[in-house]
């Protein structure tokens, strides 16, 4: 091994030891947050009290194109994740119409108990992220369901939901989940983290941040949210809030510029695995992927001129020093 090599191996071993504590940390944090929220949908799920409460939406989604049982479906996803609502729509007659409005609807309202946790951490307001993500995913189905033809969209597939027997059955089936999930998230929040100590040591972080920079400024984010951007739309909000927490307690990305990319990722993230979930099963790729994006940009912009006519309003703990 020569010296090149050795100092090689030194930065990658020091990006690893900064890393890895943060990381564990952040994964601890995600998992406890995780476990008892799944735990809780379930037995929401086993005795058919989400069932119950979708009832009271049968009119609301009505309106937009999809039938009162659908509810349930957009319910599970709120609650839980993609993953989970996939399964509930295999089993009710929908055609892929109605199918491509309630993907939209999941994509921007999934999994928002943790992920407005996460949201809220990083300076925005989580009865303002709820709000913002509800009434979007409304404003997109009712486009959706104004714009997409019946005849023009085939069948969609269909699979079979998962049924309990019983309550041992679902605490079995739960601490199998909760095992794999817990062990992924480890894994991944710690890949991540080792590679922006890698972007960051290398300075690799400076060259993507300057060449996302044109497309950061259109869409009414700050030059120092494009890496977490990045993260947000390839892995995702949940594993990427990792780097964001990182980044935010540094003093690196300010509190309102992370509010403001949260008013973008609440609306658009995940453009790879969530939407690659709903493609499987039939939905066009960019039917769900550019609505999202022109949303965001759009809950950006009405944001920013928000707070330019009531006033700038700093988030708690916010830094003023950021960009607006």
């Amino acid at each position: 091994m020569n010296f090149r090599d050795i100092v090689l191996f030194q930065r990658l071993k020091k990006c690893l030891k900064d890393a890895f504590p943060k990381a564990i940390k952040s994964a601890w944090w995600m998992i406890r947050l995780m476990l008892p929220v799944s735990l809780s949908v379930m037995f929401m799920q086993y005795f058919g009290i989400l069932e119950y409460f979708s009832k009271y939406l049968t009119p609301v989604f009505r309106f937009i194109g999809l039938p009162g049982e659908s509810a349930v479906v957009f319910l599970t996803s709120v609650f839980l994740n993609i993953y989970t609502a996939i399964p509930i729509i295999g089993t009710l007659s929908l055609d892929m119409r109605e199918i491509s409005i309630l993907a939209i609807m999941c994509l921007i309202s999934h999994n928002m108990i943790f992920e407005t946790a996460v949201q809220k951490k990083t300076g925005s307001s989580a009865i303002r992220m709820i709000f913002l993500r509800i009434t979007f995913s409304f404003i997109a189905a009712f486009i959706f369901n104004f714009f997409l033809q019946e005849n023009k969209i085939t069948q969609g597939s269909h699979t079979e939901i998962i049924k309990y027997n019983g309550i041992m059955n679902l605490l079995e089936v739960w601490f199998k989940d909760s095992f794999s999930i817990s062990v992924k998230v480890v894994l991944i929040v710690i890949s991540l983290m080792f590679l922006q100590s890698i972007l960051e040591e290398f300075g690799i972080m400076k060259i993507l941040a300057r060449l996302f920079v044109p497309l950061m400024k259109p869409m009414g984010l700050s030059e120092r949210t494009s890496f977490q951007w990045i993260i947000a739309n390839t892995v995702g909000l949940s594993y990427g809030s990792a780097i964001m927490f990182d980044q935010v307690e540094s003093g690196a990305l300010p509190l309102k510029d992370a509010d403001l990319l949260n008013h973008h990722i609440g609306i658009s993230h995940s453009l790879l695995e969530d939407t690659l979930l709903f493609v499987s099963i039939g939905v066009s790729a960019p039917l769900i992927i550019f609505p999202r994006i022109a949303l965001a940009i759009i809950a950006v912009w009405f944001y920013r001129a928000e707070r330019r006519i009531i006033g700038p309003l700093s988030p708690k703990g916010g830094n003023k020093n950021s960009t607006l």
